[in-house]
């Protein structure tokens, strides 16, 4: 029997042990994330931000003015991003082209934020919640990217994940472009919990793509803390700033 030709195997780009940066194309000896260190050193790190919702801000440890006339019904946003290039194109690459490893990447650099931010003393929740999507938009789709974000999260980080607990009832029209009035009104009613989510004295976190005026999480967090939630955060992989900010 002639000998075994491992070339096929080495050949096969699965078993590669060296890996390919996914927005240049180097090769990267990370042993974990798709990228390499020059890239990474210049995504668009969210630097200065409100400690609340993280909106960004031009001074580090301040509140914004919007969270000092009324805090929001969640504790604190925790976001490594500025929705900016390169991060913007990869979150839509994969949320409206279904390219996984894109979402993949960021959820594991999400998680090492979260790593050091729970380091730092950020309490570590109880269970992660992904916002729910919009049944015919979650068709058209055919995931939910909330969902598959919390999944690694949750498998990183060593969280339990409780995709079903957060309900939505309504289609309501897409957030994107609207004004916070709006997406306010456009979000009464459309959420319920289901009867079996034990919430009640809990820490939970929502998980989610984008956090952009803030509703939808609002909306969450003040159903979650209505019905015993202790303490709800926000995770998301980037942060918008406030229409007119730099």
């Amino acid at each position: 029997m002639p000998p075994f030709d491992l070339s096929f195997l080495q050949r096969l780009p699965w078993l590669r042990t060296h890996r390919r940066c996914q927005l240049c194309d180097d090769p990267t000896d990370h042993p974990t994330h798709a990228i390499c260190t020059a890239c990474e050193t210049e995504l668009p790190w969210l630097g200065a931000h409100c400690q609340v919702c993280a909106v960004p801000l031009p001074a580090a440890g301040m509140i914004c003015g919007a969270c000092q006339h009324k805090l929001p019904s969640f504790s604190r946003v925790e976001a490594p991003w500025r929705y900016a290039f390169p991060v913007d194109n990869l979150i839509t690459r994969f949320k409206h082209q279904a390219q996984w490893p894109q979402g993949r990447l960021l959820a594991e650099l999400l998680a090492e934020h979260l790593r050091h931010a729970f380091d730092e003393g950020l309490p570590r929740p109880q269970a992660l919640l992904p916002v729910p999507l919009a049944r015919k938009r979650q068709r058209r789709r055919g995931f939910n990217q909330a969902q598959m974000l919390a999944g690694w999260l949750g498998a990183s980080l060593d969280l339990p994940v409780q995709p079903d607990w957060l309900l939505r009832r309504v289609d309501t029209p897409a957030q994107q472009g609207l004004d916070a009035a709006t997406r306010k009104r456009n979000l009464r009613q459309a959420f319920s919990l289901e009867l079996q989510a034990r919430v009640s004295g809990a820490h939970l976190a929502l998980v989610d793509d984008v956090l952009t005026t803030g509703a939808t999480a609002g909306v969450l967090a003040h159903l979650l803390r209505r019905a015993g939630a202790l303490r709800v955060d926000v995770y998301c992989l980037a942060r918008t700033p406030r229409p007119g900010d730099g």
